[in-house]
């Protein structure tokens, strides 16, 4: 069973940023994990580092999400 989108948003956080966000209500956290999707479509250095690195990709796009937002 594929794990939807907000758990992978959430697995490529950090802990302290993960539990912050676990605290939003559900909709705010799908909202987060849609900003999150966008970020590793739209950014070509993504791209070259979800080739090395899937996680890395990853947890660098999950970063910027929560920056932007709660930062």
């Amino acid at each position: 069973m594929p794990i939807d989108t907000v758990e992978r948003f959430l697995a490529a956080l950090s802990p302290r940023a993960r539990e912050h966000v676990q605290q939003q209500p559900r909709e705010e956290q799908e909202k987060l994990a849609a900003a999150w999707e966008a970020e590793l479509r739209a950014d070509t250095d993504l791209d070259t580092l979800s080739e090395l690195s899937p996680a890395a990709a990853e947890s660098e796009a999950a970063t910027r999400v929560f920056r932007k937002l709660f930062e």
